[in-house]
C-alpha cells in the first residue's frame, strides 16, 4: 500500500502549496501529528497551545479551518471523539499516485519519441532518402497498431532484400507476419484486409513518386 511506504509528512510538505494550506497550518498541522503520535487522540486548541505561540482563540480558528478544509476529522472510536488525520493522508498519498502516473506517462511518451525517431532514421539509412510525410504517418500507424521497433525494421530489411524499397512493401510484410502469427496462435486471422485497402486509398490521395514506382514492382 502506498501509505505504508511514504512518509506522508514528506508528501505535505511537498504538497502544502498545492493544497492551498498555510505555513501556520503546516506547522499545526505537525504538531497535531506529534501529539497523535505520543498518544493523543483528542487534539484541541489548548493542548495545542503548549507547543505554539499563539493565543488559544487564534488556534481554535485553524483547527477550524483545517476542518473546513478536510484536513483533519473528529471520528467516534471505542466510544470516544479522537482527532484523525486521514483525511489528509488520503489526499496527499492521492496527489502521490497522481504525480506518479503523470510521470510515467511523461517516461512513456519519451521513451515512444525516442523509438520513432530511431525507426525514422533507421528508414532514411536503408531507403537513402529523407521520408515524405505520409510515410512519417505510416510508421506511427504501425507502433500504434501494436508493431514493435524491431518487427517493423525487421520488416523493412526483409523488403530491401527483395528489393523493394516502398512502406506499401513492409505493410504487405507485416500484414502477412500478422496473418501467420494468428495462424499459429489461434488457427484463424482476425486481421483482415480493410486496413490494407485503406493504405491503398491513402496511396492514392497522397499521389507520392516512390508509391507509384514500387506499387509496379509489387504486383
Amino acid at each position: 500500500m502506498v501509505g505504508e511506504a511514504l512518509d506522508f509528512r514528506y508528501l505535505l510538505i511537498e504538497n502544502y502549496k498545492k493544497l492551498k494550506l498555510t505555513e501556520v497550518e503546516l506547522a499545526t498541522l505537525f504538531i497535531i501529528d506529534h501529539f497523535i503520535e505520543q498518544g493523543n487522540p483528542m487534539i484541541t486548541a489548548d493542548l495545542l497551545s503548549l507547543k505554539m505561540t499563539m493565543p488559544v482563540k487564534d488556534i481554535d480558528k485553524v483547527l477550524a479551518d483545517l476542518l473546513r478544509k478536510k484536513m483533519i476529522d473528529y471520528i467516534e472510536d471505542n466510544k470516544k471523539v479522537v482527532t484523525t488525520l486521514e483525511p489528509l493522508k488520503k489526499l496527499l498519498y492521492r496527489e502521490f499516485e497522481i504525480s506518479l502516473n503523470n510521470e510515467n506517462l511523461l517516461r512513456k511518451k519519451e521513451k515512444y519519441e525516442e523509438d520513432i525517431n530511431n525507426i525514422y532514421k533507421k528508414f532514411q539509412d536503408y531507403l537513402g532518402r529523407n521520408l515524405s510525410p505520409i510515410e512519417f504517418s505510416r510508421i506511427k500507424e504501425w507502433l500504434t497498431f501494436g508493431y514493435s521497433e524491431e518487427i517493423i525494421l525487421d520488416a523493412l530489411k526483409e523488403a530491401i532484400s527483395k528489393n523493394k524499397k516502398s512502406l506499401r512493401s513492409v505493410d504487405k510484410i507485416l500484414l502477412n507476419w500478422s496473418k501467420r502469427d494468428d495462424l499459429e496462435k489461434e488457427g484463424h486471422s482476425v486481421i483482415d484486409e480493410d486496413w490494407h485497402k485503406n493504405i491503398e486509398e491513402t496511396i492514392k490521395i497522397a499521389q507520392t513518386p516512390w508509391v507509384n514506382i514500387d506499387d509496379e514492382k509489387d504486383k
